[in-house]
């Protein structure tokens, strides 16, 4: 598969969408008024889907929008309210959704948050905004999914998944000290789970699912860390970073492909230790199928009682 998609590392989202046409798709993405979220939207938006950009602040994704418009007069766009770290958030957004889904893209994340920080249920933050919010996102507009013939979900994830494993017995660092680059890494590895547990459990639905990895881009997902510290010559634009999102959502190219994991807009390598970089494929225990299933089963118990 990967030698029949002509697109790399250097590759923009409007290329990779060029000559596609959305016509008549619902699409959702996290987080899609920032960084390679903007880029995204604007560039599914461009191809004629009608996107929804779910943000924590409607009235800042309102501006983005507006930015958008001006060279897309006329783009479908909207924006709803969605707090990832809040249940009931999620809960209003999904009762409040009533079309079809064509594309839910997991966007929207947070990065090495410096202290230790919950959400209103008691997780890690990074855990609860990267993996379980997106978990619970999905499974609340599954049937909307189910009912676009077709539908492809996206998840956003990185080389975070190359320095942590879920951490089985304590995912919200109640015994173990908190690592701002553990917990970011953990949150990241679940997303890549998550994906594969969504080929695995709701193929008969005809959706598909993949993560991936959008490169090194400086955005504001960088505000913890001083910055974006990877050598230039390895670092991507917003419009490169958005590429392989873009193509999972919405190329002909990977049509039916699903619980796969990508990078520089192709699948890439399992490998089964981190190396010293430039940090480069997935971890096997993130692609690992009873894995996959072990996290259902605890992102399933963790959402139960206020979902």
């Amino acid at each position: 598969m990967a030698s029949s998609i002509p697109f790399g590392f250097s590759s923009t989202a409007a290329e990779v969408l060029e000559g596609v046409d959305l016509s008549g798709q619902n699409v959702i993405v996290t987080g899609g008024a920032a960084g390679i979220g903007f880029e995204t939207s604007r560039a599914l938006a461009a191809a004629g889907a009608a996107v929804t950009i779910a943000a924590r602040r409607p009235h800042d994704a309102e501006r983005a929008v507006a930015k958008m418009r001006q060279a897309m007069p006329a783009a479908r766009l909207s924006v709803r309210r969605l707090d990832l770290a809040d249940f009931s958030s999620i809960r209003e957004f999904t009762e409040s959704w009533d079309d079809p889904l064509h594309v839910l893209i997991n966007n929207a994340g947070v990065m090495a948050i410096p202290e230790l920080q919950r959400s209103g249920q008691g997780q890690e933050m990074q855990f609860a905004t990267n993996y379980l919010g997106h978990f619970a996102l999905a499974l609340g507009l599954r049937q909307y999914l189910a009912s676009a013939n077709g539908a492809r979900i996206v998840s956003v994830a990185s080389t975070g998944n190359l320095f942590a494993p879920v951490f089985w017995d304590d995912p919200d660092f109640r015994f173990i000290p908190y690592d701002p680059l553990l917990a970011y890494g953990q949150s990241k590895t679940a997303c890549i789970l998550m994906s594969l547990g969504i080929t695995n459990n709701w193929a008969s639905d005809g959706i598909t699912s993949n993560a991936l990895n959008p490169g090194a881009i400086a955005t504001g997902l960088q505000k913890y860390t001083g910055g974006l510290r990877t050598p230039e010559h390895l670092r991507k634009t917003i419009e490169q970073g958005a590429s392989t999102s873009v193509l999972l959502a919405g190329s002909p190219l990977v049509g039916g492909v699903s619980g796969r994991y990508f990078d520089d807009c192709q699948e890439a390598p399992v490998v089964d230790k981190r190396g010293a970089g430039p940090f480069k494929g997935v971890a096997r225990y993130a692609v690992d199928p009873q894995n996959a299933f072990r996290l259902w089963e605890m992102g399933t118990r963790m959402i139960s009682s206020p979902l």
